[in-house]
């Protein structure tokens, strides 16, 4: 672990915060802390959400810390488990994660948000991918931003370095929403809340088959989730849960979730 990150277990919401003054840039030992930290939340049955902010109001992230890499990390360094930044490539990871921008979010720090499922973000917050400037390619991005929005937009980000402002990306479809500053933790939680109180083994399905059917046909998807080759899928099928949702609907009430 790194004195970089807080973290706070909220019920069944992990909330991290990373917080390295002054632009909450990650190094290697920062990105493998925050590896070990979401492996912990993919592997905690009692945890069902993560919410992942940065500390301070200027910065959610500026991503690589380039003044580490000047001191020595590499840039094809051991990131640590889950990759940079812990999330980018964690395998299994079906559980929802929100990311609260606070500030700038830029480079591998954006590269970072585009791992989470939702994205809300602060009136002043703003984005960019600045790597063409410096000679470098946002590689994550340069995979995910294209398929996130339209990709004349994306291109030009990629190609340019240009910045957009909260209110354009949300535009765009970047992020989902925009609250005032001082409304954005209260906003995130409420998200938090509610995605936690609904079915954990739903969410892992879904989770699941978003991620894995991007790879495949529509109809190849199709035949894997009838036929229960998705492990997520096979589980729910199974679940005391899937009966609980049929029971509470023709019972009246609300469901009881067991994630079981």
């Amino acid at each position: 672990m790194t004195d970089a990150l807080t973290i706070t277990r909220r019920g069944a919401v992990l909330e991290v915060v990373l917080d390295r003054p002054k632009a909450n840039a990650i190094d290697l030992a920062t990105s493998r802390g925050m590896g070990e930290v979401f492996r912990d939340f993919r592997d905690d049955p009692a945890l069902r959400v993560a919410l992942l902010t940065g500390g301070g109001e200027k910065f959610f992230s500026a991503g690589w810390d380039l003044k580490a890499a000047a001191d020595g990390d590499a840039v094809d360094g051991d990131y640590g488990v889950g990759g940079f930044g812990g999330l980018q490539e964690l395998r299994g990871l079906n559980k929802p994660v929100i990311a609260a921008i606070n500030g700038i979010c830029c480079g591998g720090g954006l590269e970072l948000a585009l791992s989470a499922d939702i994205l809300i973000a602060a009136e002043h917050a703003s984005f960019a991918l600045p790597e063409i400037r410096s000679g470098t390619v946002a590689d994550a991005a340069s995979v995910k931003l294209p398929k996130r929005i339209p990709y004349h937009i994306a291109m030009e980000m990629l190609l340019t370095g240009r910045w957009l402002e909260a209110e354009e990306a949300a535009r765009w479809g970047m992020i989902n929403r925009v609250v005032p500053a001082d409304e954005l933790m209260a906003a995130a939680r409420e998200t938090a809340d509610l995605i936690a109180s609904g079915p954990p083994l739903v969410n892992a399905a879904i989770k699941e088959v978003v991620r894995e059917a991007e790879a495949l046909t529509f109809q190849d998807a199709m035949n894997r989730i009838t036929k229960r080759q998705f492990a997520t899928v096979d589980r729910l099928y199974s679940s005391e849960d899937q009966l609980e949702g049929a029971r509470a609907f023709a019972e009246k009430r609300d469901p009881v979730w067991k994630g079981k």
